[in-house]
């Protein structure tokens, strides 16, 4: 019998991992770091995509991830989605959909940090009436502060955030929130120095998510246990921007909870 070395136990559990994640069967992940414990797992029911549905992904460059302007007024564009984990997704959601009872819309911007979306919620947000709003910032709240370019505080971060769901709220009350987790991986741009303050402000994505009965999507963990097979640069070669490896890891976490098959 072949003994197993390091790196062929390495590549074995890649493999394992990565087939796990092909077959949408990554999750429950359970986070218990920084007195934080939640899970990717829903508890709103078996989907919150129930058709016909428009669906919004909102957020940063994360989300943004060079998606075109020109084409961002119409629903299940491939250039209005961008070529993120919104738009692997939402390709994934329509795979599963008669069009159009599916709608998906990205209009996330690049730098943007919790105050501008707030600066264009209505045009960006509410005039859409999305039936699923999925949001991801936070990465930008802290990285312009450390650049000197920005003089928020976690504090700020989490009021502005609760504040915006609110509005959310009021003008959409039946609208279902997805809070993703704000993420960095140990590379690139990204050293200690990061930690533990990054941590305070996953904390309170969550603190607001859990505030307005938001699903949550724990992206974070599964990093976390996505660099145990493969380097962080493998999914995020800066720290920040997903690889392709790393959005499509993104887009499967985000379906298992809010899509999930049975």
């Amino acid at each position: 019998m072949e003994q197993e070395t390091p790196q062929s136990g390495t590549r074995t559990r890649r493999r394992e991992f990565l087939a796990m994640a092909a077959a949408g069967s990554i999750g429950p992940l359970t986070l218990a770091t920084t007195g934080c414990a939640v899970s990717t797992a829903r508890t709103h029911g078996d989907s919150i995509i129930q058709e016909p549905c428009t669906v919004l992904f909102q957020g940063d460059s994360i989300t943004d991830a060079h998606r075109g302007r020109e084409a961002e007024g119409e629903p299940n564009r491939h250039a209005a989605l961008g070529n993120g984990y919104a738009m692997l997704a939402s390709a994934a959601l329509l795979t599963r959909s008669s069009a159009p009872a599916v709608r998906c819309y990205n209009r996330g911007i690049s730098g943007n940090k919790v105050f501008q979306l707030a600066d264009r919620w209505d045009r960006d947000c509410i005039d859409i009436e999305p039936d699923v709003l999925s949001i991801l910032i936070g990465v930008n709240d802290i990285w312009h502060k450390r650049n000197g370019d920005y003089d928020g505080t976690l504090e700020i971060y989490e009021r502005d955030y609760d504040a915006l769901l609110e509005r959310t709220r009021r003008a959409l009350p039946e609208v279902r929130i997805v809070v993703c987790e704000p993420f960095l991986l140990r590379c690139g741009v990204v050293d200690g120095t990061w930690f533990p303050e990054f941590d305070t402000y996953r904390e309170a994505a969550q603190r607001v998510a859990t505030k307005h009965d938001a699903a949550w999507v724990a992206f974070q963990t599964v990093f976390d246990r996505a660099c145990e097979i493969a380097p962080p640069e493998h999914w995020a070669k800066d720290g920040v921007h997903p690889t392709p490896a790393g959005a499509a890891l993104m887009a499967q976490a985000w379906l298992d909870v809010c899509a999930p098959r049975h």
